[in-house]
Protein backbone atom coordinates (compact mmCIF):
# COMPACT_ATOMS: atom_id res chain seq x y z
CA UNK A 1 0.00 0.00 0.00
CA UNK A 2 2.13 2.72 -1.39
CA UNK A 3 2.28 5.85 0.74
CA UNK A 4 3.55 8.39 3.57
CA UNK A 5 3.27 7.01 6.77
CA UNK A 6 3.86 8.11 10.69
CA UNK A 7 5.31 4.78 12.40
CA UNK A 8 5.55 1.90 11.03
CA UNK A 9 7.26 -1.09 12.53
CA UNK A 10 9.18 -4.33 10.48
CA UNK A 11 8.15 -7.49 12.31
CA UNK A 12 11.19 -10.04 10.89
CA UNK A 13 10.71 -13.60 10.96
CA UNK A 14 13.96 -14.76 11.61
CA UNK A 15 15.95 -17.18 9.12
CA UNK A 16 12.27 -18.04 8.22
CA UNK A 17 13.42 -20.68 5.40
CA UNK A 18 15.42 -22.76 7.70
CA UNK A 19 12.73 -22.59 10.62
CA UNK A 20 10.11 -24.24 8.43
CA UNK A 21 12.70 -26.59 7.17
CA UNK A 22 12.80 -27.13 11.20
CA UNK A 23 9.48 -27.42 12.38
CA UNK A 24 7.86 -29.07 10.01
CA UNK A 25 10.89 -31.74 9.54
CA UNK A 26 11.19 -30.49 5.41
CA UNK A 27 13.70 -33.20 4.01
CA UNK A 28 14.44 -35.17 1.11
CA UNK A 29 14.88 -38.63 3.22
CA UNK A 30 11.86 -37.24 5.15
CA UNK A 31 9.57 -36.88 1.97
CA UNK A 32 9.88 -40.50 1.09
CA UNK A 33 9.71 -41.90 4.62
CA UNK A 34 7.12 -39.33 5.04
CA UNK A 35 5.16 -40.65 2.06
CA UNK A 36 5.37 -44.07 2.89
CA UNK A 37 3.19 -43.28 5.67
CA UNK A 38 1.16 -40.38 5.75
CA UNK A 39 -1.18 -40.83 8.55
CA UNK A 40 1.26 -40.60 10.96
CA UNK A 41 3.32 -37.68 9.25
CA UNK A 42 3.21 -33.67 9.02
CA UNK A 43 1.71 -32.72 5.64
CA UNK A 44 3.40 -30.19 3.88
CA UNK A 45 1.90 -29.34 0.16
CA UNK A 46 1.56 -30.48 -3.40
CA UNK A 47 0.68 -33.87 -1.86
CA UNK A 48 3.66 -33.54 0.35
CA UNK A 49 4.51 -35.60 3.45
CA UNK A 50 7.31 -35.48 5.87
CA UNK A 51 8.35 -37.84 8.37
CA UNK A 52 8.83 -37.24 12.21
CA UNK A 53 11.40 -39.12 12.84
CA UNK A 54 13.34 -40.16 9.96
CA UNK A 55 15.24 -37.08 8.76
CA UNK A 56 18.80 -35.46 8.28
CA UNK A 57 18.11 -31.98 7.43
CA UNK A 58 16.44 -30.33 10.27
CA UNK A 59 18.97 -31.69 12.58
CA UNK A 60 22.47 -30.21 10.18
CA UNK A 61 19.61 -26.64 10.25
CA UNK A 62 20.03 -26.67 14.06
CA UNK A 63 23.79 -27.28 14.58
CA UNK A 64 24.09 -24.69 12.13
CA UNK A 65 21.97 -22.65 14.11
CA UNK A 66 23.84 -22.91 17.55
CA UNK A 67 27.14 -22.10 15.70
CA UNK A 68 25.75 -19.35 14.41
CA UNK A 69 24.51 -18.30 17.52
CA UNK A 70 27.68 -18.23 19.17
CA UNK A 71 29.21 -16.77 16.18
CA UNK A 72 27.05 -13.46 17.30
CA UNK A 73 27.51 -13.58 20.84
CA UNK A 74 31.57 -13.35 20.38
CA UNK A 75 30.38 -10.45 17.95
CA UNK A 76 32.10 -12.45 14.59
CA UNK A 77 29.82 -10.53 12.11
CA UNK A 78 31.19 -13.03 8.90
CA UNK A 79 31.11 -16.04 10.10
CA UNK A 80 27.46 -14.97 10.97
CA UNK A 81 26.85 -14.11 7.52
CA UNK A 82 28.72 -17.02 6.31
CA UNK A 83 26.33 -19.44 8.38
CA UNK A 84 23.16 -17.97 7.57
CA UNK A 85 24.16 -17.77 3.57
CA UNK A 86 24.83 -21.54 4.19
CA UNK A 87 21.54 -22.66 5.84
CA UNK A 88 19.55 -20.40 3.26
CA UNK A 89 21.45 -22.60 0.50
CA UNK A 90 19.30 -25.50 1.70
CA UNK A 91 16.26 -24.04 0.34
CA UNK A 92 17.84 -23.26 -3.11
CA UNK A 93 19.24 -26.28 -3.73
CA UNK A 94 16.14 -28.08 -3.33
CA UNK A 95 14.19 -26.23 -5.69
CA UNK A 96 17.08 -26.37 -8.39
CA UNK A 97 16.89 -29.41 -11.02
CA UNK A 98 20.24 -29.50 -11.01
CA UNK A 99 20.22 -31.03 -7.32
CA UNK A 100 20.41 -34.53 -6.84
CA UNK A 101 17.14 -34.04 -4.23
CA UNK A 102 15.41 -31.77 -6.02
CA UNK A 103 11.15 -31.91 -5.57
CA UNK A 104 9.16 -29.24 -6.06
CA UNK A 105 7.43 -30.95 -3.04
CA UNK A 106 10.32 -29.94 -0.81
CA UNK A 107 10.97 -26.05 -2.47
CA UNK A 108 6.96 -26.04 -3.02
CA UNK A 109 6.67 -26.91 0.87
CA UNK A 110 8.89 -24.04 2.30
CA UNK A 111 7.51 -20.77 0.56
CA UNK A 112 3.94 -22.24 0.67
CA UNK A 113 4.61 -22.41 3.94
CA UNK A 114 6.43 -19.18 4.25
CA UNK A 115 3.48 -17.69 2.45
CA UNK A 116 0.54 -18.77 4.53
CA UNK A 117 2.72 -17.68 7.72
CA UNK A 118 2.49 -14.25 6.52
CA UNK A 119 -1.01 -14.23 4.99
CA UNK A 120 -2.02 -15.18 8.64
CA UNK A 121 0.37 -13.07 10.42
CA UNK A 122 -1.17 -10.17 8.73
CA UNK A 123 -4.91 -11.23 9.50
CA UNK A 124 -3.94 -11.86 12.95
CA UNK A 125 -2.51 -7.74 13.48
CA UNK A 126 -5.22 -6.39 11.52
CA UNK A 127 -8.02 -8.22 13.38
CA UNK A 128 -6.02 -5.83 16.28
CA UNK A 129 -6.88 -2.82 14.48
CA UNK A 130 -3.41 -2.08 12.72
CA UNK A 131 -2.55 -1.40 9.09
CA UNK A 132 -0.22 -4.46 7.42
CA UNK A 133 1.03 -2.08 4.05
CA UNK A 134 4.13 -3.96 3.17
CA UNK A 135 4.72 -7.72 3.01
CA UNK A 136 8.26 -8.97 1.86
CA UNK A 137 9.80 -12.25 1.88
CA UNK A 138 10.17 -12.65 5.50
CA UNK A 139 9.05 -9.19 6.85
CA UNK A 140 5.53 -7.45 8.01
CA UNK A 141 5.41 -3.74 7.85
CA UNK A 142 2.45 -2.21 10.07
CA UNK A 143 1.41 1.39 10.06
CA UNK A 144 0.09 1.62 13.68
CA UNK A 145 -1.06 5.07 13.33
CA UNK A 146 0.07 8.56 13.27
CA UNK A 147 -1.05 9.40 17.58
CA UNK A 148 1.47 7.70 19.25
CA UNK A 149 5.16 8.43 20.61
CA UNK A 150 8.12 6.34 20.12
CA UNK A 151 7.96 4.79 23.45
CA UNK A 152 4.30 3.25 22.63
CA UNK A 153 5.67 1.91 19.25
CA UNK A 154 8.84 0.01 21.31
CA UNK A 155 6.57 -1.25 23.38
CA UNK A 156 3.71 -2.22 20.74
CA UNK A 157 6.51 -3.94 18.46
CA UNK A 158 7.49 -6.01 21.93
CA UNK A 159 3.45 -6.60 22.21
CA UNK A 160 3.27 -7.70 18.90
CA UNK A 161 6.14 -9.81 18.92
CA UNK A 162 5.01 -12.20 22.08
CA UNK A 163 1.63 -11.79 20.97
CA UNK A 164 2.28 -13.57 16.94
CA UNK A 165 5.05 -15.94 18.22
CA UNK A 166 2.43 -17.74 20.96
CA UNK A 167 -0.57 -17.26 18.34
CA UNK A 168 1.78 -19.70 16.13
CA UNK A 169 3.13 -21.91 18.70
CA UNK A 170 -0.15 -22.99 19.71
CA UNK A 171 -1.85 -22.75 16.17
CA UNK A 172 1.01 -25.18 15.19
CA UNK A 173 0.86 -27.57 18.20
CA UNK A 174 -2.79 -27.92 17.93
CA UNK A 175 -2.65 -28.73 13.96
CA UNK A 176 0.90 -30.43 13.27
CA UNK A 177 1.18 -31.82 16.71
CA UNK A 178 4.94 -30.46 16.65
CA UNK A 179 6.80 -27.31 18.56
CA UNK A 180 7.34 -24.45 16.57
CA UNK A 181 10.98 -23.17 15.75
CA UNK A 182 9.10 -19.81 14.59
CA UNK A 183 10.34 -16.70 15.72
CA UNK A 184 9.17 -13.15 14.72
CA UNK A 185 11.17 -10.15 16.23
CA UNK A 186 10.32 -6.80 16.46
CA UNK A 187 13.06 -5.41 14.63
CA UNK A 188 12.39 -1.70 13.02
CA UNK A 189 10.22 1.24 14.05
CA UNK A 190 10.48 3.66 10.83
CA UNK A 191 9.06 6.90 12.27
CA UNK A 192 8.76 8.25 8.62
CA UNK A 193 7.99 5.63 6.04
CA UNK A 194 7.71 6.02 2.53
CA UNK A 195 6.70 3.51 -0.12
CA UNK A 196 6.61 4.76 -3.59
CA UNK A 197 4.16 3.80 -6.69
CA UNK A 198 5.38 2.02 -9.46
CA UNK A 199 5.37 4.35 -12.33
CA UNK A 200 2.12 5.21 -13.84
CA UNK A 201 0.11 2.70 -11.82
CA UNK A 202 -1.41 3.11 -8.22
CA UNK A 203 0.24 0.36 -6.54
CA UNK A 204 3.42 -0.23 -4.78
CA UNK A 205 7.16 -1.41 -5.61
CA UNK A 206 8.65 -4.60 -3.92
CA UNK A 207 11.30 -4.12 -2.40
CA UNK A 208 11.75 -0.15 -2.64
CA UNK A 209 10.74 2.17 -0.11
CA UNK A 210 12.51 4.94 2.56
CA UNK A 211 12.32 6.06 5.60
CA UNK A 212 13.59 7.56 9.28
CA UNK A 213 14.37 5.60 11.97
CA UNK A 214 16.21 7.27 15.75
CA UNK A 215 19.65 5.66 16.03
CA UNK A 216 20.92 7.18 19.52
CA UNK A 217 18.92 10.08 19.44
CA UNK A 218 19.57 11.11 16.14
CA UNK A 219 17.67 10.76 12.79
CA UNK A 220 18.86 8.55 10.28
CA UNK A 221 17.70 8.20 6.90
CA UNK A 222 17.10 4.62 5.39
CA UNK A 223 16.64 3.32 1.83
CA UNK A 224 16.02 0.42 0.00
CA UNK A 225 15.91 -0.21 -3.57
CA UNK A 226 15.95 3.30 -4.37
CA UNK A 227 18.09 5.56 -6.49
CA UNK A 228 20.12 6.30 -3.37
CA UNK A 229 21.54 3.57 -3.07
CA UNK A 230 21.78 1.98 -6.49
CA UNK A 231 25.46 2.49 -8.23
CA UNK A 232 23.96 3.18 -11.89
CA UNK A 233 22.48 6.81 -10.54
CA UNK A 234 24.57 10.07 -10.82
CA UNK A 235 25.36 11.77 -7.53
CA UNK A 236 23.20 13.97 -8.27
CA UNK A 237 20.58 12.01 -8.12
CA UNK A 238 21.61 10.37 -4.55
CA UNK A 239 21.96 13.77 -3.10
CA UNK A 240 18.88 15.17 -4.25
CA UNK A 241 16.68 11.98 -3.56
CA UNK A 242 18.61 11.84 0.40
CA UNK A 243 17.93 15.97 0.28
CA UNK A 244 14.59 15.79 -0.50
CA UNK A 245 13.54 13.10 1.39
CA UNK A 246 14.98 14.46 4.65
CA UNK A 247 12.68 17.52 4.07
CA UNK A 248 9.64 15.98 3.02
CA UNK A 249 10.17 13.40 6.23
CA UNK A 250 10.70 16.51 8.87
CA UNK A 251 7.72 18.61 7.25
CA UNK A 252 10.22 21.13 5.85
CA UNK A 253 9.31 23.57 2.62
CA UNK A 254 10.67 21.82 -0.89
CA UNK A 255 10.10 24.25 -3.18
CA UNK A 256 13.15 26.03 -3.34
CA UNK A 257 15.88 23.00 -2.96
CA UNK A 258 13.57 21.72 -6.00
CA UNK A 259 14.38 25.14 -8.03
CA UNK A 260 18.13 25.49 -7.12
CA UNK A 261 19.21 22.11 -7.96
CA UNK A 262 17.62 22.51 -11.20
CA UNK A 263 18.81 26.17 -12.16
CA UNK A 264 22.13 25.03 -10.39
CA UNK A 265 22.21 22.32 -12.56
CA UNK A 266 21.19 24.00 -15.84
CA UNK A 267 24.03 26.81 -15.04
CA UNK A 268 26.52 23.57 -15.43
CA UNK A 269 27.52 24.01 -11.78
CA UNK A 270 26.74 20.55 -10.71
CA UNK A 271 28.54 18.95 -13.94
CA UNK A 272 30.90 16.79 -11.66
CA UNK A 273 27.67 14.96 -10.36
CA UNK A 274 26.59 14.36 -13.64
CA UNK A 275 29.16 11.32 -14.43
CA UNK A 276 27.95 7.86 -14.42
CA UNK A 277 30.17 4.82 -13.45
CA UNK A 278 28.65 1.06 -14.97
CA UNK A 279 30.57 -1.83 -15.52
CA UNK A 280 30.78 -3.27 -18.94
CA UNK A 281 30.57 -6.80 -18.36
CA UNK A 282 31.02 -8.84 -22.27
CA UNK A 283 33.40 -7.61 -24.59
CA UNK A 284 32.77 -4.62 -26.91
CA UNK A 285 31.93 -6.97 -29.44
CA UNK A 286 29.59 -9.24 -28.00
CA UNK A 287 26.42 -6.52 -27.89
CA UNK A 288 25.00 -6.53 -30.77
CA UNK A 289 21.23 -5.66 -30.00
CA UNK A 290 19.63 -2.82 -27.02
CA UNK A 291 22.90 -1.62 -27.30
CA UNK A 292 23.12 0.53 -23.69
CA UNK A 293 24.35 3.86 -23.73
CA UNK A 294 27.63 3.11 -21.11
CA UNK A 295 28.74 0.96 -24.49
CA UNK A 296 27.98 3.35 -26.99
CA UNK A 297 30.34 5.56 -24.74
CA UNK A 298 32.81 2.63 -24.51
CA UNK A 299 33.03 2.08 -28.46
CA UNK A 300 33.26 5.87 -29.48
CA UNK A 301 36.23 6.29 -26.76
CA UNK A 302 37.73 3.72 -28.11
CA UNK A 303 37.26 5.28 -31.91
CA UNK A 304 38.96 8.27 -30.64
CA UNK A 305 41.87 6.13 -29.04
CA UNK A 306 42.56 4.51 -31.72
CA UNK A 307 42.47 8.06 -34.05
CA UNK A 308 44.76 9.37 -31.90
CA UNK A 309 46.81 5.76 -31.52
CA UNK A 310 46.43 5.93 -28.00
CA UNK A 311 45.64 2.31 -26.34
CA UNK A 312 42.13 0.89 -26.64
CA UNK A 313 40.67 1.07 -22.87
CA UNK A 314 37.69 -0.28 -22.82
CA UNK A 315 37.36 -3.86 -25.74
CA UNK A 316 37.53 -6.09 -22.62
CA UNK A 317 35.22 -5.70 -19.86
CA UNK A 318 35.81 -3.01 -17.32
CA UNK A 319 34.43 0.07 -15.46
CA UNK A 320 33.62 3.25 -17.98
CA UNK A 321 32.54 6.59 -16.43
CA UNK A 322 30.72 9.05 -19.18
CA UNK A 323 28.17 11.50 -19.03
CA UNK A 324 25.09 12.08 -21.58
CA UNK A 325 25.60 14.90 -23.74
CA UNK A 326 23.18 16.63 -26.79
CA UNK A 327 25.21 14.01 -28.73
CA UNK A 328 24.20 10.81 -26.95
CA UNK A 329 26.61 9.53 -24.03
CA UNK A 330 30.61 10.03 -24.27
CA UNK A 331 33.24 8.76 -22.00
CA UNK A 332 34.54 11.27 -19.64
CA UNK A 333 37.77 11.55 -21.16
CA UNK A 334 36.31 12.34 -24.65
CA UNK A 335 33.78 14.64 -24.08
CA UNK A 336 33.14 16.70 -26.78
CA UNK A 337 29.29 17.64 -26.77
CA UNK A 338 27.55 20.07 -24.71
CA UNK A 339 26.08 18.40 -21.99
CA UNK A 340 21.94 17.51 -22.11
CA UNK A 341 21.10 18.93 -19.09
CA UNK A 342 17.73 18.40 -20.47
CA UNK A 343 18.02 14.68 -19.83
CA UNK A 344 19.20 15.13 -16.40
CA UNK A 345 16.39 17.31 -15.47
CA UNK A 346 13.28 15.13 -16.61
CA UNK A 347 15.46 11.14 -15.90
CA UNK A 348 17.04 12.43 -12.80
CA UNK A 349 15.33 15.38 -10.85
CA UNK A 350 11.94 14.92 -12.82
CA UNK A 351 11.90 11.04 -11.92
CA UNK A 352 12.78 11.44 -8.43
CA UNK A 353 10.85 13.90 -6.98
CA UNK A 354 7.59 13.09 -8.35
CA UNK A 355 8.11 9.63 -6.96
CA UNK A 356 7.36 11.40 -3.53
CA UNK A 357 5.95 15.27 -4.52
CA UNK A 358 2.28 13.72 -5.00
CA UNK A 359 2.02 12.78 -1.38
CA UNK A 360 2.44 16.15 -0.10
CA UNK A 361 0.38 17.72 -2.66
CA UNK A 362 2.44 18.81 -5.54
CA UNK A 363 5.20 18.09 -8.30
CA UNK A 364 7.78 18.78 -10.03
CA UNK A 365 6.48 20.50 -12.69
CA UNK A 366 4.08 22.30 -10.30
CA UNK A 367 7.27 23.95 -8.85
CA UNK A 368 8.84 24.31 -11.91
CA UNK A 369 6.30 25.86 -13.87
CA UNK A 370 5.14 28.21 -11.68
CA UNK A 371 8.70 29.78 -11.28
CA UNK A 372 9.13 29.49 -14.97
CA UNK A 373 6.15 31.51 -15.02
CA UNK A 374 7.62 34.22 -12.18
CA UNK A 375 10.13 34.79 -14.65
CA UNK A 376 8.59 35.21 -17.96
CA UNK A 377 6.11 37.58 -15.75
CA UNK A 378 9.18 39.66 -14.34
Amino acid sequence: RPGLYDHVLVLDFKSLYPSIIKTFNVDPMGLIEGLNSPSNAIEGFDGAYFSRDKHFLPKIIDSLWKERDKAKKEKNAALSQAIKIIMNSFYGVLGSTGCRFFDPRLSGSITKRSHELLITTKEWIESKGYKVIYGDTDSIFVHVGDDIDAGECATLGKVLQTYINDKWHKNIRDRFDVESQLEIEFETHFVKFFMPTIRGLDIGTKKRYAGTIDKNGEQKLVFKGLESVRTDWTELAKEFQQALYYKVFNDQPVEEYVLKTMQDTLAGKLDHKLVYRKRIRRKLEDYVKNVPPHVKAARLADEQNKALNKPLKYQKKGWIEYVITINGPQAVEHVNSPIDYQFYIERQLAAIADAILPFVSTSFSQITDKQLGLDLFS
